[in-house]
């Protein structure tokens, strides 16, 4: 008779992310209903620069439909992440203890920058300018997140992790990102050519050095 070798079959469970993308589409329903008329103007952002124009008080930047929005943010990123982990061997599978780990790291992360940026706005004296361009990145990148969201979706459950694909959505995010800065810039010339010292400093302590701490230490890490 053959010798018959069983392997274990480990199935690992998904039902934690599907409960975290059905709140995360749930709070997505619910701005949708509450503030239908700001929502539309919001989903334009790509087309259109009005949801700025109308909303550009710096209150706005603590209001329960762009916090919401940062928190869908705050779950995209953290899935991304993890898809983009596990494409490149750095977690074996997707897990919720993974899950909350990267997500303490990108809260930290987020939290940090916002604080050291309030200690650099007030320093200087430009917390009004700070206020404004924080408004107008929380802005674009809670529009990024909501679609990211709805990738994070498909790369995840059909569980893609082919390193050329997650690798060239991670690098259009990028393009995004500093397409974000050439806008700001663009839309206010003016102040930034008043405060050019403050700016290319802020620039650097808050928008650069982070990212470059992130990619040495990761750098070290795979030596």
């Amino acid at each position: 008779m053959d010798n018959l070798f069983l392997t274990e079959r480990i199935i690992i469970s998904k039902d934690w992310a599907t409960l975290l993308f059905f709140v995360g589409f749930t709070t997505i329903a619910i701005n949708r209903t509450i503030f239908n008329v700001r929502f539309t103007e919001f989903t334009r952002l790509a087309f259109s620069s009005k949801y700025l124009k109308i909303y550009k008080e710096n209150t706005n930047l603590k209001n329960s439909f762009t916090l919401s929005f940062l928190g869908i943010q705050l779950l995209s990123i953290t899935f991304f992440i993890q898809i983009l982990a596990k494409s490149f061997h750095l977690i074996d599978h997707y897990s919720f203890v993974s899950f909350i780990q990267i997500l303490n790291f990108t809260a930290f992360f987020i939290l940090s920058k916002y604080l050291i940026d309030k200690i650099i706005a007030i320093t200087f004296s430009i917390e009004e300018f700070a206020d404004n361009f924080n408004l107008q990145k929380a802005t674009y990148r809670n529009y990024i997140g909501l679609y990211l969201l709805v990738i994070d979706l498909l790369l995840f459950y059909n569980d893609v992790t082919n390193t050329t694909v997650i690798s060239l959505i991670a690098f259009t995010l990028i393009l995004i990102n500093i397409g974000l800065y050439v806008i700001f810039i663009k839309n206010n010339q003016k102040t930034i050519l008043n405060k050019l010292f403050y700016f290319i400093l802020y620039l650097c302590t808050l928008e650069i050095a982070p990212y470059l701490i992130i990619y040495f230490a990761y750098k070290n890490f795979r030596a």
